[in-house]
């Protein structure tokens, strides 16, 4: 017998359910809850609709990600950190999930998948401290 895995799962919901009808989704989806229960793996659901999310960014060619900031960015600090991230990881669309985070002295720090682009103000005093106490 072989073991499926939670990508194997979320891999076949997506290619199940691409270009279907709502209607058409709708029974795919009733269809793997059915199978999930029957075969005691319903505990798996968070971990296969994190990984589908990622398989359907993947073939819609997009990333989606987090950016922490002391004060809402501008629409175009938005739209410039869009342009860079889409040239970065070459991509049609960005769609970054805004976070305020009031403990930041300024700058911005962006989560996209496992990396973490720190451009705040304290990693920049850190770096130049760090800079300045090496060259002694």
């Amino acid at each position: 017998m072989s073991i499926i895995s939670n990508n194997d799962i979320a891999h076949a919901i997506y290619l199940a359910s691409k270009d279907k009808s709502k209607e058409e989704q709708s029974l795919i989806f009733k269809n793997v809850i059915k199978f999930l229960v029957k075969k005691k793996k319903i505990a798996r659901v968070p971990d296969i609709l994190l990984r589908l999310g990622k398989i359907i960014n993947n073939y819609e060619n997009r990333i989606v990600g987090k950016i922490f900031s002391k004060e809402k960015i501008t629409e175009t600090q938005n739209k410039e950190i869009n342009q860079i991230l889409a040239h970065r990881y070459s991509v049609k669309e960005v769609i970054l999930n805004e976070k305020i985070d009031e403990k930041l002295l300024g700058g911005f720090k962006m989560e996209v998948g496992d990396e973490v682009i720190d451009l705040t103000l304290k990693k920049k005093i850190e770096k130049l401290q760090e800079h300045l106490t090496s060259n002694k």
